[in-house]
């Protein structure tokens, strides 16, 4: 005999479905435009550091944007929001693709990172009002981080088949038709909620804050390459950031309609996931970037070799998220799984740390990409269901944004801050005795022994902070398992 699915469990799926597509396009977009960068420039004339804002401008307005985006959802609608942001990527790409200059393609990405910003924020908080049970919120967040792996792996091979093929202005021209569809079937799937008003949180000067303090603190971050930690260009930004963020918080404390409402910080489980968030995905994106890396200049192996060799990471991830994440979250709890794998990630990068410079794929590689891409497959969902395990339908698109700016936050800082080490520990090494390729290899173990490190500072804090024994939890404004969610049209 089998279950019932209970009422509206295809609507429900659908909707999800759509969601998933939103985020997948966005993710295999980064990848598309990156294995793109070389044809760029070649056609519009960009120099190296130019080329550059091509990724610059759309990280800046998407992490600075997914805030102020979660909390304008739960003021004026979520699908309302979705749809918008998701049309201006369209546009945005569309403009990205038809670029005759330099300085359009960089202002269409600003505009494509803005639109992704607006639909990324508050799929979180639907995908969390659209399921009421704790197996299917769990089953939910599993694949939202397998699509996130396999974005990822899709959009390295599809950038290079379609920028070789068709030409690197189809790398946006793609998105348009793909999100028109998409579009579509948002505005029949998913319900049409009001929103509770702009007056509900129209906190202009917060708002205000916190888009300036994120955009500026990103853009720091990403231009240290250029300029270095100490130089005025970095300091003097980044003080000015620190202290818009510190406005904004006190700014919080003392409105009467915050942005970021006090009482979705106040939940230990949203506040401790966020930080935990933030120190393992500084370590997990260091990682996979300087991984390559070690790969391609310490081992030797050409750009396919790379590709191939980094696969476990991505398809052990999917595997450990969708074969056994959701389970374990339901039985065991988030806070037990996410601890699982943090010590997975910690040992993996344990390894990293100590690859030597002339290794066997099988016992120098292999190992260290299977530890990390199990690790994540388990903490990943799990944080992302500790973030979102109290929110409430008023609260869910603040929540989803603060989510997704955390973990935005610690890729850019975890990237600029492992990258600087591992450099900098290179460029002290004295010249004789060793070979170029060992000298990367030093710097590159003393940045994975950091990110170890990271790794285990989120274990720990996860270990303080998290409460015991939590579980995935249905949305508040949600009573029983037969009432029909707010993210889905009613069918009746």
């Amino acid at each position: 005999m089998t279950d019932t699915p209970p009422p509206g469990h295809t609507a429900r799926w659908s909707s999800f479905a759509v969601l998933s597509a939103v985020q997948l396009m966005i993710i295999i977009d980064g990848g598309v435009v990156n294995i793109a960068l070389p044809s760029v420039q070649g056609d519009l004339g960009f120099t190296q550091a130019g080329l550059a804002w091509v990724v610059n401008a759309y990280m800046i307005a998407f992490a600075g944007l997914l805030l102020l985006s979660g909390r304008l959802g739960d003021l004026v609608g979520r699908r309302h929001m979705f749809v918008a942001g998701l049309l201006t990527f369209v546009a945005a790409s569309l403009i990205c693709g038809l670029s005759p200059t330099s300085e359009i393609l960089v202002a269409g990405r600003f505009l494509q990172g803005a639109g992704g910003a607006m639909a990324a924020a508050v799929a979180m908080g639907i995908t969390m009002t659209l399921f009421t049970e704790p197996r299917a919120i769990a089953k939910a967040l599993s694949w939202t981080g397998a699509i996130a792996a396999a974005g990822g792996t899709i959009g390295g091979v599809a950038g290079g088949v379609i920028t070789q093929t068709a030409g690197w202005r189809w790398v946006f021209f793609v998105n348009v038709p793909i999100g028109l569809v998409v579009a579509v079937l948002a505005v029949r799937l998913l319900a049409s909620d009001r929103g509770i008003g702009l007056r509900a949180g129209a906190d202009g000067a917060g708002a205000l804050l916190i888009t300036a303090g994120l955009m500026l603190g990103v853009y720091t971050i990403v231009t240290v390459d250029e300029h270095g930690w100490r130089s005025a260009h970095t300091a003097v930004p980044g003080a000015v950031a620190v202290v818009l963020l510190a406005g904004f918080a006190v700014r919080q404390a003392t409105a009467a309609r915050p942005l970021l409402p006090p009482r979705v910080l106040r939940s230990r489980d949203v506040a401790g996931a966020n930080l935990v968030q933030v120190l393992m995905v500084a370590a997990i994106t260091g990682f996979g970037f300087l991984s390559v890396l070690y790969l391609r200049l310490v081992l030797g192996y050409d750009a396919m070799a790379t590709s191939l060799a980094s696969l476990p990471l991505p398809v052990t991830l999917a595997a450990v998220s969708l074969g056994v994440s959701a389970r374990l979250n339901t039985r065991v709890g988030p806070r037990a799984v996410l601890a699982a794998g943090l010590v997975l990630i910690v040992a993996g990068l344990c390894l990293a740390a100590r690859a030597p410079a002339a290794g066997a794929y099988v016992m120098a590689v292999l190992p260290m990409m299977t530890l990390v891409g199990a690790g994540v497959g388990l903490a990943m969902p799990a944080v992302m269901t500790l973030a979102m395990s109290t929110v409430t339908p008023a609260d869910a698109g603040v929540t989803s944004g603060l989510t997704a700016t955390s973990a935005q936050a610690g890729g850019a800082l975890g990237l600029a801050v492992l990258a600087a080490l591992a450099t900098a520990r290179t460029e002290s090494l004295p010249a004789g005795g060793r070979t170029a390729a060992a000298a990367l290899n030093e710097g590159y173990h003393l940045a994975f022994g950091t990110g170890a490190l990271l790794a285990a500072a989120a274990l720990v804090m996860s270990l303080i902070l998290l409460v015991p024994g939590s579980r995935p939890r249905r949305p508040a404004a949600i009573t029983s398992p037969d009432d029909e969610p707010s993210g889905v049209r009613s069918r009746s």
